[in-house]
């Protein structure tokens, strides 16, 4: 696997007839959550929606669908406001031609799962459409594929994908702060030591094809006439809300 994310399973840079074509191969759309938060002084305070938005732009490389811009915000914001927009926005994905939704947060806190669901819930009742949200590794955690905050998987991820964003110096040589306490605000192995982007790019593998493989579950579990992207085609009547 590269660490390139290639530009023709980002919905953002596709032309209509493009984006067409991707979603009658395959009519799935993978959404990013994150958050913007301290991940210790060497990684990007963007770091949850980096690493997801990446695994999946991979994922989509692979098994196909399209991936949405990465959401920066999260359940803290207001659950009661958050909800419904989402649920809004996933509408319009099922109005689009859309048949499986993919919600994945690099921010593994249960609770943006939950957000990520309850907004969901009214969208796929129909039976029209399948989704669901998952973090980026809740099927491909083992050995080799994990979480932790700002320590050796984010830092490895991040230093696979994006490693001009990483800089290790910022922790200086001395221990780190154990469990989330400042002034470092790390959680999990320390990253000088045990991060690497070989490590990141095994989760990485791991995570998309997982992530990918559910895609295809949530398709199949739809009856056969609804597993099809559902338009004559992408024209400014369904697509002009963008």
């Amino acid at each position: 696997m590269n660490n390139e994310l290639s530009p023709e399973v980002q919905i953002q840079f596709l032309r209509p007839r493009q984006l067409e074509e991707a979603l009658r191969q395959f009519p799935v759309i993978y959404v990013p959550f994150g958050l913007i938060e301290w991940h210790g002084k060497h990684l990007p305070l963007g770091t949850d929606c980096l690493k997801a938005h990446a695994i999946l732009v991979k994922c989509a490389e692979r098994f196909g669908g399209v991936v949405f811009p990465p959401v920066y915000f999260y359940d803290g914001l207001g659950r009661e406001l958050m909800e419904p927009l989402l649920s809004r926005l996933f509408t319009r994905f099922q109005k689009t031609g859309i048949r499986v939704i993919l919600g994945v947060s690099g921010h593994n806190m249960q609770s943006q799962i939950e957000m990520i669901n309850n907004a969901l819930a009214p969208v796929v009742a129909g039976g029209e459409i399948a989704g669901e949200g998952l973090w980026e590794i809740s099927l491909s955690r083992c050995a080799e594929s994990d979480s932790d905050h700002a320590a050796k998987w984010e830092s490895s991820s991040m230093l696979f994908f994006h490693p001009s964003l990483v800089d290790l110096s910022e922790l200086g040589e001395g221990p780190l702060a154990p469990d989330m306490k400042p002034p470092d605000g790390i959680k999990g192995l320390d990253p000088r030591i045990h991060a690497s982007a070989k490590i990141g790019e095994r989760n990485a593998e791991l995570a998309a094809t997982a992530i990918g493989r559910r895609a295809r579950e949530l398709l199949t579990s739809l009856p056969p006439e609804k597993r099809t992207f559902s338009l004559p085609g992408i024209k400014f009547e369904y697509w002009g809300w963008m």
